[in-house]
């Protein structure tokens, strides 16, 4: 008996010292570890070894630093000028066009395009028929990718491509993709030439789990094709109905198609995840960056557990900072960390208007009662939350002053900013975001405005469950 509670000891002891040793965990995150540690040992103490620390391993670290000195160095021309800035954004927004361009070198470019698109059906016709015209190349990278109506439309469509010469690269995410991978689609690709790669594997899950995470994963929607269109947006290459959680459907995302110099920087980033898991030189993209003119300023940002830590959120940080009458935020997942909430809130108690829209019915019940523990304190600075009743809101949009948008793939949630690989743009555009903010109001007329009274009249047993799962939810 002695035994094993020095056992329990020493194994507590160990982990604890660990996480103190940690000067990259915030103190929420410290504290979290330890009410799990201590509530529950030997669960906290398997949870911590699979899933406490954020690390992808030295070696896949050491090459994502190498494969990006190459990008920077070699396309140079590509990543944009960080002092045109200056000429192209508003004053009072550079600050974070600025930091953007600082977490992976991707600058502002001049001359660039979008077309918002209607929905599901229409963006699936228009890459389609961007892949049936292409020439040169495609490469896609998704997270999910279904054998579904959507996924085989597009598996086939590369299909056509590759059999009549076109370079077609594919790649999908370990476990978001998991089935896919494995199907009969997905040979049928490789047969008909198209180059094929995974993102993240579960190859070897023992080394996976000893010197990495289970969860880390690529969370990146991208589709370049001839260097001269990109896709960018919430879509995975799924249907709306979302088979796999069919009933939380539809999925309701938001996709849109650039032309312009923002096209190459899509697809350098698509090449650095290509490389890291292929060994392909970056010789071997085409890369074209032909400013339309007339086109707005726009930047690729891309973040992940190899950039620098805490990146993401202080960019959403930056931006809402800089708002000065109107602030519009659609995401699915809402756990922001003390940075994002305090920057929320600050924006509101300045006379913003801040708007926020998140579903109503959430398929994470953790995210959902996570989300909800902030309600009173966005309510009572002046924030409007808008719960969308119509499906699940899967669009992550950000709409700034009806002049600044961003769009991608970044969720606001602990695990967008910490655990994925995610891609954005952000560009400053009235006719753009004018029509990004006419589809957030699409979704707001879908909603349900919460009011601070209901939030306060919510059972005392209510609260306390959804404090508490906030109180944990860094180590979720």
């Amino acid at each position: 008996m002695i035994i094993i509670v020095v056992l329990h000891f020493l194994l507590v002891l160990t982990f604890t010292t660990r996480i103190l040793l940690r000067d990259d965990l915030s103190p929420p995150a410290r504290l979290a570890w330890f009410i799990v540690l201590n509530a529950l040992p030997y669960f906290g103490v398997i949870a911590y070894f699979l899933f406490g620390e954020i690390d992808i391993g030295k070696r896949a670290i050491k090459r994502h630093d190498k494969i990006f000195a190459e990008i920077k160095t070699k396309a140079f021309d590509y990543m944009g000028d960080k002092t045109k800035i200056n000429q192209l954004i508003a004053p009072v927004y550079r600050t974070g066009f600025h930091y953007a361009g600082s977490i992976n070198g991707f600058q502002t470019v001049a001359g660039n395009t979008a077309e918002l698109m209607a929905d599901g059906e229409e963006t699936l016709n228009r890459i389609v028929a961007d892949i049936d015209a292409a020439t040169d190349h495609v490469n896609v990278l998704y997270y999910i990718w279904l054998d579904d109506h959507t996924g085989s439309s597009i598996a086939e469509a590369l299909i056509r491509a590759a059999q009549r010469g076109v370079n077609c690269r594919a790649m999908a995410d370990g476990l978001g993709s998991r089935r896919f991978i494995k199907s009969k689609r997905w040979q049928a690709m490789q047969d008909a030439g198209v180059k094929l790669a995974v993102a993240l594997p579960f190859n070897n899950l023992i080394r996976t789990m000893y010197f990495s995470r289970l969860d880390l994963r690529n969370h990146r929607k991208i589709t370049v094709i001839d260097s001269r269109i990109t896709y960018c947006g919430s879509r995975n290459s799924a249907d709306p109905e979302f088979l796999p959680k069919a009933k939380y459907g539809p999925w309701v995302d938001i996709m849109l198609r650039f032309e312009g110099p923002v096209v190459a920087q899509n697809q350098l980033l698509f090449a650095s995840d290509w490389m890291q898991a292929t060994g392909e030189p970056l010789e071997s993209f085409k890369l074209m960056a032909t400013p339309i003119a007339g086109g707005f300023p726009a930047q690729v940002m891309g973040v992940g557990p190899t950039e620098r830590r805490g990146a993401a959120q202080q960019l959403f940080a930056n931006l809402i900072a800089s708002a000065q009458t109107e602030l519009i935020i659609s995401t699915p997942y809402f756990v922001p960390d003390t940075i994002l909430l305090e920057s929320l809130c600050a924006a509101a108690y300045r006379g913003v208007a801040v708007i926020l829209i998140f579903p109503k019915v959430n398929d994470s019940w953790i995210v959902s009662a996570a989300s909800r523990s902030y309600y009173q304190q966005l309510l009572e600075a002046g924030c409007v939350i808008q719960e969308y009743t119509s499906g699940l809101l899967h669009a992550k949009t950000l709409t700034i002053d009806g002049c600044i948008s961003l769009i991608g793939s970044s969720n606001i949630d602990l695990r967008s900013f910490d655990l994925n690989y995610e891609n954005n743009i952000l560009l400053q555009d009235e006719v753009t975001t004018l029509a990004i903010r006419q589809r957030q109001q699409v979704y707001i007329a879908d909603s349900e405005r919460i009011e601070l009274a209901t939030v306060l009249s919510w059972p005392y047993y209510r609260r306390i469950w959804k404090n508490v799962i906030a109180t944990i939810g860094p180590v979720l």
